[in-house]
């Protein structure tokens, strides 16, 4: 069993890491719940994409920014930000994938945590 927890405010770390990616037209917002699959090193798991590096790397900036500016939380760790294909945001509880579009496809991270619950939000126009 996981013990690691960085705060008692996860939901509301979800709900704002999913809030900014929409604004950000983040594409393809996928939240997995991991606490029951028994193996995860997390509580959930958010990804989206983006179609260019550019945009990966303005919506991991803005989560960031946004994260610390309304719950007061700074990232455990943060990698990817080098080549800006796949930024991961490590908020403990929260690990926060945003991927380019080919990256995502590639490395189909949803498809490995099948077992977890999977909420998907509707993309706004």
């Amino acid at each position: 069993m996981r013990v690691r927890h960085q705060s008692d405010n996860a939901e509301q770390i979800v709900a704002t890491v999913v809030e900014t990616m929409d604004a950000m037209k983040g594409k393809e917002i996928v939240t997995l719940d991991l606490r029951e699959t028994g193996t995860a090193v997390t509580d959930y798991f958010v990804i989206c994409h983006a179609n260019s590096k550019t945009q990966v790397d303005a919506i991991a900036d803005k989560i960031t920014d946004t994260v610390l500016e309304k719950l007061h939380v700074k990232p455990y760790h943060i990698e990817g930000r080098d080549n800006t294909e796949w930024i991961l945001i490590d908020y403990v509880d929260v690990v926060v994938h945003v991927f380019l579009q080919s990256m995502r496809s590639f490395y189909q991270l949803e498809e490995l945590w099948a077992d977890a619950e999977r909420i998907v939000t509707e993309e706004r126009d």
